[in-house]
């Protein structure tokens, strides 16, 4: 029986079984299911230049957030893997040559944000407005370690910023809130439910 101490957003949708065979179908259709989420969110663009906008780091955060660190960030291993394997689902395509595209480090720090804004919330970071705002904010900006390090193979250390950063800060700012609202909505069941 699950405890209501344990119960998330995921536990409420989706029903807890200690069925061994169940409980591993629904956390593969879940790590899937967020592998799938961010691929689609890849292709919601706006090209201004080598890097493009897209909603995929709301679909990061918040599968972090919403399956935890090691699921979270087991999600988006897969989208990168099934990516590098050849499904189009990259914000420009896909396959094993597009560890040369300037964008690829910041795929790989999905993984990393995935995990760390799971960690933070499992860590408690999800019981009030602004520690979860703090937890998916932290996760959003891990992102651009390995993003920018990896971009500046292809244009410089001394326009990284310029064209990795500073255009995306007001977007991510936006898909920060989006991911509080959403999980703070998701809070809202969970006390209801209880």
């Amino acid at each position: 029986m699950t405890s209501i101490k344990k119960l998330n957003l995921i536990d409420i949708v989706f029903f807890e079984t200690e069925n061994k065979a169940l409980f591993l179908a629904k956390n593969i259709f879940l790590v899937l299911s967020f592998a799938g989420i961010t691929g689609i969110c890849a292709q919601l663009k706006i090209e201004i230049g080598a890097v493009p906008v897209t909603f995929q780091t709301l679909a990061v955060l918040l599968s972090g957030a919403l399956l935890g660190a090691k699921k979270g960030a087991l999600s988006q291993l897969t989208y990168l893997g099934m990516g590098l394997a050849g499904f189009s689902w990259f914000s420009r395509g896909g396959g094993m040559f597009y560890v040369l595209s300037p964008t690829f480090g910041y795929i790989v720090g999905f993984v990393f944000t995935s995990y760390l804004t799971g960690y933070l919330i499992e860590k408690g970071w999800g019981k009030s407005f602004k520690l979860t705002f703090l937890a998916i904010l932290f996760g959003s900006i891990i992102l651009y370690f390995p993003g920018l390090l990896w971009l500046a193979r292809f244009v410089g250390f001394n326009e990284i910023l310029l064209i990795g950063f500073y255009p995306f800060i007001f977007g991510d700012l936006i898909k920060v809130f989006l991911a509080v609202l959403i999980l703070s909505f998701g809070q809202k069941i969970i006390k209801r439910s209880q």
